[in-house]
Order: C-alpha cells, then sequence, then structure tokens
C-alpha cells in the first residue's frame, strides 16, 4: 500500500499518482500539494469508492510544484493530456466537428472545410453541425468575397499553365495563381470575408450598397446586377445567422446534460449578437466529481484549444469549483476581463436552457447510437461470455437494484436485457416487506428469493383448465395460477375471472419463469455473496451465472475470485452492463419516489373503513378542513345526515388514535374506574 511520502511542500502544484508500472492513474492540482494530498492517506473507509480504489492501485506520488493556482491548473491539463490517466475525466466522443478555416499562413490564402487537430497560422470559424452547410455559406460568401478555395497543389499547376480555372470565370474566385488581383487587394478580401464570419456584416453590406449605387450612377447596369445579386448572397447569409442577444456582444453558452456515466457539453459560440458556431462533445466521468467540478473540467477541455479564442462573458448553469483561477486563467488567454455568469431570467437564461436542451439530446444520441447498433451488441455479448466464462452468450441478462430513504419505502426493481436490448414488458418491481431499517443485503435476498422461486416453479408443468370445468385464481403472489375442484363453491363476492385476463397471467407467469442466463446485481462483493446465497439455497447454482457490478467503480466481480473480472472501459460489454445498471437504478428510483409520494401525500383519514374517497372530500369540505374533523365530536359527526353513525364512530376512533385510546378503551376504563 502507498505510503504517505514525508515532506509535501505547502506550495500550489500539479501531482501525480503511479501504479507499480510506473504509469500516471490519476493527475490533479492543488493550492497547498501538503493540504491536498493529506486527504489522500486518511482511513481508506472515508474516501469516496472510487478514490479509494485509486490509492489501492497507486504505488507512489510526485509533484511538480508551480507558482499559482492558474499554472497548476494549466499543468495539470498538460499531463492529462499527455498520459490520459484512467481515474480522471475525458473526452470519450472525439467527433471532429468541420470548420470553416482560413490559412492566413499562406502567400495566397484560402477558405477551406477543416477536420481534426487545429494548426497554426489558420483561422477557425464554427464548429458546424455538417459540412455541407459549410459549404452552402461559403459558396454565397465567395459571390462577395472571391478568394481561392483550391489546394496548393491545384493552384501551383495553373500558375504553369497561366490560365485561371473555372471558379474564375463564373466570379467565385479572384484567381491570384494568374496575377488577376494584386496581393494588398486579396488582403483586404480576406480580411472582410473573416470580419464578416466573426458578426461584423454592416461594414460589408455598406460598400456593396454604396458600389451599386455609385454604378448604377455610372450607368454600369451589369456590375451594378452583379453587384447586387453579391449583396443579396450577403442578406442571405446573414439571415443564416440568427440574432439571439438584445446587443451585440460576444459571449459562449455552456449547456451541460449528465448522467452516472457520461457528461453532455454543447457549447453556442455567439459573436456580435449572432450564433456563428456550436462545439458539441461527451466527457467520460471517470473521477468522482461534484456539479462544480466538472464544470471546470468542461471549460477547461473546451478552452485548452478553442479556435474561436475567448469571449468577454461565458454563461454557465453553474459557477466552477475555485472561480477565481479558472477566471484568472480565462482572463489571461484572452488577455482581457472574463466574466463566468449564471443567468437567472431573460434572453440570456433562455439561451442557456436551449444549450441545455441540445446537450441533451446528444447525450440521447450517445446513447441511441451504441444501444442500437446490431455488430455492437454482438461484440459486447461475446466480450461478456469470454470476460466472465460462460458456457454461452448471455442473450438474457437481469439486472437488480434496492432503493430507500432511510430504511423507508423499501423497493427492488429487476430489469432485463434480451439479445443486447431492454425488454421493458418483463420488468419487474419489488415491495420489500420483510426487511426493517437500512438493510441492502436483507433487501437483495428478499427480492432475489421472491424472483427466482419462480424459476422453479416454472420447471413444473402448468395445470390446464378448460373453460367450465372449474374456476381459476390467483396464486399465492399473484402469479402461479391455482385450481379449484369443479364442485368447490366460489366464497361471496369472488367472481370467476375473465378468461383473457387468465391467459394474461399465465403469459406472464411463464415469462417470469424463464431463467436468465446473467444474473447482474447493483454492488461489490457484499451484494454478490448475497446472490451467489440465493443461487445455492434454491439449487440453481449451475444453471444461472452471477455477477456484480460496482456501482460508480465499474468492477465486475464473479464468485470465487477475490480480484474483479479485468474488462477494458472501452468495451462494448462493460458498456452493456452500465447500461443494465444505471436502467435498474432508474426503474427503482422511480417506483421508490412513486410510492413515497403516495405515503406523503396521504391524510389522517386514510385508511377509515367506509370512508370513500367522495365521503372524505365532502367531510373536509364541510368541517372546515381536516383539522376540523379531528376537532369534532362523536355528537357532531354522527349528527351529518349523510355520513352514517357506523363510520362516523370509525371516523372518531381513526383521528383520536394518537392520542392513545378507542372510544371502546375509554369506556372499558371509566367502567373499571368505577367498579373500582
Amino acid at each position: 500500500m502507498l505510503k504517505r511520502p514525508d515532506a509535501i511542500p505547502d506550495a500550489p502544484g500539479s501531482y501525480q499518482f503511479k501504479d507499480a508500472d510506473g504509469r500516471v492513474i490519476y493527475v490533479g492540482k492543488a493550492r497547498s500539494l501538503r493540504a491536498r494530498l493529506s486527504n489522500y492517506f486518511a482511513d481508506p473507509r472515508s474516501l469516496h469508492p472510487r478514490t479509494a480504489q485509486m490509492m489501492e492501485r497507486a504505488a507512489s506520488v510526485e509533484w511538480i510544484v508551480v507558482q499559482n493556482d492558474v499554472e497548476a491548473l494549466m499543468l495539470e491539463f498538460s499531463l492529462i493530456k499527455t498520459h490520459r490517466p484512467r481515474f480522471n475525466v475525458r473526452l470519450v466522443d472525439d467527433k471532429s466537428y468541420p470548420y470553416l478555416a482560413v490559412t492566413v499562413g499562406e502567400a495566397w490564402p484560402r477558405a477551406t472545410v477543416m477536420r481534426g487537430a487545429k494548426r497554426k497560422d489558420t483561422r477557425y470559424f464554427g464548429p458546424y453541425a455538417h459540412a455541407y452547410a459549410i459549404r452552402e455559406t461559403l459558396d454565397l460568401l465567395l459571390r462577395s468575397f472571391p478568394i481561392r478555395t483550391c489546394t496548393n497543389a491545384k493552384m501551383h499547376r495553373h500558375e504553369l499553365l497561366r490560365r485561371p480555372c473555372l471558379l474564375y470565370h463564373i466570379e467565385r474566385c479572384s484567381a491570384p495563381c494568374v496575377g488577376a488581383v494584386g496581393d494588398e487587394e486579396y488582403r483586404e478580401l480576406v480580411g472582410e470575408l473573416m470580419a464578416f464570419l466573426e458578426g461584423d456584416t454592416k461594414p460589408v453590406v455598406r460598400r456593396l450598397e454604396t458600389e451599386m449605387k455609385e454604378a448604377s450612377d455610372a450607368l454600369e447596369f451589369e456590375h451594378a446586377a452583379r453587384l447586387r445579386d453579391r449583396l443579396s448572397s450577403v442578406r442571405l447569409a446573414i439571415e443564416r445567422q440568427q440574432m439571439v442577444t438584445d446587443t451585440p456582444e460576444n459571449l459562449d453558452v455552456v449547456g451541460v446534460a449528465e448522467d452516472d456515466l457520461v457528461a453532455s457539453v454543447q457549447v453556442l459560440h455567439v459573436r456580435r449578437g449572432r450564433v456563428v458556431g456550436r462545439h458539441g462533445f461527451v466527457l467520460e466521468k471517470v473521477e468522482d466529481l461534484t456539479s462544480a467540478q466538472l464544470i471546470g473540467r468542461v471549460l477547461e477541455q473546451h478552452y485548452s484549444e478553442t479556435p474561436l479564442g475567448v469571449p468577454r462573458q461565458v454563461l454557465l448553469p453553474e459557477l466552477p469549483d475555485d472561480e477565481a483561477t479558472y477566471n484568472a486563467w480565462l482572463s489571461g488567454l484572452r488577455e482581457g476581463r472574463v466574466e463566468l455568469r449564471v443567468p437567472s431570467r431573460g434572453r440570456k437564461r433562455d439561451l442557456l436552457e436551449t444549450s441545455r436542451r441540445n446537450a441533451a439530446e446528444q447525450l440521447n444520441r450517445h446513447r441511441l447510437r451504441r444501444s442500437s447498433d446490431l455488430t455492437s451488441r454482438a461484440v459486447a455479448l461475446e466480450e461478456l461470455q469470454d470476460a466472465l466464462g460462460l458456457a454461452e452468450a448471455p442473450l438474457r441478462i437481469e439486472c437488480y437494484d434496492m432503493s430507500h430513504l432511510q430504511g423507508t419505502d423499501y423497493v427492488g426493481s429487476m430489469v432485463v436485457f434480451e439479445d443486447g436490448l431492454p425488454k421493458r414488458s418483463d420488468y419487474r418491481r419489488f415491495k420489500v416487506s420483510a426487511v426493517q431499517g437500512n438493510d441492502d443485503y436483507g433487501a437483495m435476498y428478499e427480492v432475489l428469493s421472491r424472483r427466482l422461486a419462480h424459476v422453479l416453479d416454472g420447471d413444473g408443468e402448468v395445470p390446464e383448465v378448460a373453460p367450465g370445468e372449474g374456476a381459476i385464481r390467483a396464486g399465492e403472489g399473484g402469479s402461479t395460477p391455482a385450481v379449484r375442484d369443479p364442485g368447490e363453491a366460489l366464497p361471496d363476492g369472488e367472481a370467476l375471472p375473465d378468461i383473457d385476463q387468465i391467459g394474461r397471467r399465465r403469459r406472464r407467469a411463464s415469462r417470469f419463469a424463464y431463467p436468465p442466463q446473467l444474473l447482474l446485481v447493483d454492488g461489490g462483493k457484499g451484494q454478490l455473496n448475497v446472490a451467489v446465497n440465493v443461487l445455492e439455497e434454491l439449487g440453481l447454482s449451475e444453471r444461472i451465472a452471477v455477477a456484480s457490478l460496482a456501482k460508480r467503480l465499474e468492477e465486475v466481480y464473479v464468485p470465487g475470485k477475490s480480484d474483479p473480472v479485468v474488462i477494458p472501459r472501452s468495451s462494448e460489454g462493460i458498456y452493456l452492463l452500465q447500461q443494465a445498471r444505471d436502467e435498474a437504478h432508474r426503474f427503482a428510483i422511480t417506483f421508490h419516489r412513486e410510492l413515497r409520494g403516495k405515503r406523503m401525500t396521504r391524510t389522517v383519514l386514510d385508511g377509515v373503513p367506509g370512508l370513500g374517497p367522495k365521503r372524505r372530500k365532502r367531510l373536509v369540505k364541510e368541517l372546515g378542513g381536516v383539522r376540523g374533523v379531528q376537532a369534532a365530536s362523536l355528537e357532531e359527526l354522527s349528527a351529518l345526515a349523510w355520513l352514517p353513525d357506523q363510520v362516523a364512530g370509525a371516523v372518531y376512533d381513526h383521528v383520536h388514535k394518537p392520542a392513545g385510546r378507542t372510544r371502546h378503551d375509554v369506556r372499558h376504563g371509566e367502567r373499571a374506574e368505577h367498579t373500582r
């Protein structure tokens, strides 16, 4: 185990934990290295599980001292980018969005579509959602800013031929290859194009309007018509840039949508009041982060290499942890003051909500893209078969999770994945009744025992009963049908069920009796041991494979192994297990909130015999509320003509239960006192 090193400096810097092989597994920053690193050497039981796991793998720790917090932040990001540590947040959706780029570093700059790593001496505009959107915009702008779009090789070829290409003849290029335009004039065209793309559109419109009027006054009608067409193209391009702020200001809007595994980010770039581009990416939440810390990671990821620079104002859903450090870092990048702000109302708040919705849609697309891909599902099942040592691919996976609030409203959930996709018709919810207090193991035992008992019931034949032979009623638990003798009389009030209802009940029972090929529980070794014990008690250990997925640790445990099974984090197999775990958690939380909501909305009048919803509503209304009912005497309740005396007495007994005794107890006590 890693021992605490001596003489940790009390200075800002970045620290790196390394494993036994010398690989960097975590990089962090600190205002005081001594104070921060001391926290890691506390009692492992007091650490967050993910931090405790990292400390188990760590064999050494190193640090680099810097001058201030901003340098520590920059150094941390540089080391994370270099080493890509396992326990740090990292980019998982490395999709490269297309940019409209202008190669200002070349002798004759050109406009083109670029992806991938950003180059020096190149100005970028965007990014755009699709490359065709760039080409449509560029086609409109080349009428007014005819700079070249050809490659350097093509330009050199036409220089040798001393003949321009077709774009010159259709007025989409000024043909610098044959000297049809001077260097200074060409640079002016490039500068105007970049200013226009940055949102400064008024000078261009004014220039075209002036030139068109001058050509018309000089009776150069053909030239005036061409300028008119260019002006129309420019105005059409301006219309595509939506005005989103009341004033022509520069800002970025950061929207975030997240779950337990990933965070989706959408950044809208607003320049001079218009949206000129957006940037989206997905972060894998490997380390334990608060929402404020996650915002800090988002700022690091985006502004470390942003081609559009840092604007004066950045709108965020929440201010980052250590706001002053990030503010100083961004101000240094911009070489001017930067304001980090959480808008509370107005158009900027609406703009932040738009960015958040875009991030949520991207998160859904990210999930669907992986879950709906047939090939990835097949690969996932094969990977699980190999990693877990299964005899066959787990075509049916059942995952279980528990939910409660301080031991109350204990519920369990079972979700089913068949062929790598959720099968919602087979989901089940359980009310845990035999567990008192906070006991996840006991709750898991009860849920698994109740569910797997139906696997044993399914091994026997379900009796078939023809219509008319007898009545079928729900058996214990409402699952397996039980059969009455033909001559047995029906109890009072019990009616013969509909035959369609019987069929539905039989189909549900048969699906519930179908055993999973992999039983997955949410938790660590403790939950795994509970599942193993249930399978052994029921004699199903040889039929059903079992595994556990540690929450937020992403480690898979199987029986007989003390160490977790090694499944690459980027594999489709681990993603399928995570998806099942998250779905079970969502299903359990939903059921728990539903039960808790019902309990919280109950009143003291619930459960009174004979007092249905209509009578309860009328009683509360006539007596001026629930407190009026509680304050009413038995005589006042009995005086209500529409309320039967028996129900009135039941209401009186029920609302006075907290005080101690019922009317019967009171009268019995009075008689006893009188006898004495």
